[in-house]
Parts: structure tokens; sequence; C-alpha cells
């Protein structure tokens, strides 16, 4: 029987998760895309908590322009919020997603904030 695409990117994101591991030093960036929004998050995954966090629904977020536009300006949000707390590099997730138009666009405006990975 075929994979349904949910299923189909659940075993993609758990076959990443393996390897994946998020630290203090050097945690995760987790993207999540529904079709409207997109959200990051920068997880330590041996403490079990999230660093910081930032969405295209913040409420100070400007939501003018493509989704992939707004995805690169949250890229460049959670890359600020990373280097306040004293984050300067990570391993990114991409949760199962294609590296391909919003998810590359929000990895490139978080490489262009500044965040190594």
């Amino acid at each position: 029987m075929a994979l349904s695409k949910q299923e189909r990117r659940q075993r993609i994101r758990y076959r990443i998760r393996r390897t994946v591991v998020g630290t203090a030093v050097r945690p995760r960036l987790s993207v999540f895309r529904s079709n409207k929004e997109i959200y990051a998050q920068l997880i330590d995954d041996v403490a079990g908590v999230t660093l910081a966090a930032a969405s295209s629904r913040e409420k100070d977020f400007d939501a003018a322009g493509t989704k992939i536009e707004q995805a690169k300006k949250v890229g460049q949000k959670i890359a600020e919020k990373a280097l306040a707390i004293g984050v300067e590099s990570c391993v990114f997730d991409r949760s199962g997603y294609l590296y391909h138009g919003r998810v590359q666009a929000l990895a490139d405006g978080a490489r262009e904030g500044g965040l190594k990975f």
C-alpha cells in the first residue's frame, strides 16, 4: 500500500531526528510549515527545552510579501533571538520537508542573520 503524504513526511522526520540532536551549545533549529504560516524553534534536546522561537504569527511581525519572503524574515528573526541569548551555531532540522522554497528561505534568512549551520 502506498504511503500518504503525511506518513511519508513522518518517516523522513523520524529518520532525520535519529541523527540530528540539539544541545545547549548547538541547539536544533526546527521548522514547521503550515499552509499559511511558518514557525522556527531553537531546541535543546538534552534538557528538553525550547531556547527561542519565531513565527510569522507574532504580533510584531510584518506579514507583507510572499510566503517565501515571510519565511526569510522569520529566519532572520530567529537568528536575531539566537544571538541575543548567545547561540551562534545550530543544527538544522527540516522536519521531513524538502529543502526547497519556504524551508530553504528560512534557512537562508537565518544564515544572513548570523547563525552558522
